[in-house]
């Protein structure tokens, strides 16, 4: 069995259930403090082991602030801003048939790129989802089509039951914040930076994907981050 995974292959879950249920498996690996004080923004010089730490501590403090932002969007508010996300994706992902493009099932408020997933299907892209085979590794991804029997991989999360692993071309990545240079806040696990950085010169174009009140001044990056190519929110590429 797959580590990480559990259970046999079921049928596709119902894609209507609540959002806040289910996580990208790329993600979704470290636990989050709500009640974490935030550090300031600037923090001070030190060793590097121990500026990691304060900025470790500084970066679980402020996602657990930004999830709580976004949980709040009201959600005619969320239909809009998913619409102008759906139209500035579908301007900025290829659109020759057969390119395989790695999408997310969404978590706590996210962006819903699953009717996207859809509609590139229609329009003849394969898409694919990221399964975790093994923790503190790099991902992989297995192709997803509508009405694929589907799992529950870590944390419960739906993922393709079965398949050999493919290389998208294309990522989209979920974001819980981002900065001015693109660097992107994710859950703690580190999964897509180290994907991304396991890929080397095959490493494929990965865009950001989040709402425009994840936008923060900066992630304190450090030397294993990496930034996306691109980030898309309802109102503006980046």
């Amino acid at each position: 069995m797959t580590a990480g995974m559990s259970g046999s292959d079921e049928k596709a879950p119902d894609e209507d259930r609540d959002l806040r249920r289910y996580s990208s498996p790329a993600c979704m690996l470290d636990e989050f403090d709500p009640a974490a004080a935030p550090l300031p923004l600037t923090l001070p010089a030190t060793d590097p082991a121990q500026e990691w730490q304060e900025v470790r501590l500084w970066r679980k403090a402020k996602r657990a602030a930004l999830i709580e932002r976004r949980l709040a969007i009201p959600d005619a508010d969320r239909a809009v801003y998913g619409k102008a996300i759906t139209e500035a994706l579908l301007r900025v992902l290829p659109s020759q048939p057969g390119t395989l493009i790695g999408f997310y099932w969404p978590f706590k408020g996210e962006y819903d790129p699953r009717p996207l997933a859809r509609l590139l299907h229609a329009r003849g892209m394969r898409l694919a989802l990221p399964v975790v085979v093994q923790k503190a590794a790099p991902v992989i991804f297995r192709e997803w089509r509508p009405g694929i029997a589907m799992t529950s991989g870590v944390w419960n999360i739906p993922v393709p039951a079965a398949g050999d692993p493919v290389a998208p071309s294309v990522l989209l990545v979920p974001v819980v914040g981002f900065d001015r240079q693109n660097y992107r806040l994710g859950y703690g696990g580190g999964y897509y930076d180290r994907t991304l950085a396991a890929a080397g010169a095959n490493r494929p174009q990965a865009i950001g994907v989040g709402f425009e009140r994840s936008r923060i001044p900066t992630i304190h990056p450090q030397p294993h981050d990496i930034p996306m190519d691109q980030v898309v929110t309802e109102r503006a590429l980046t």
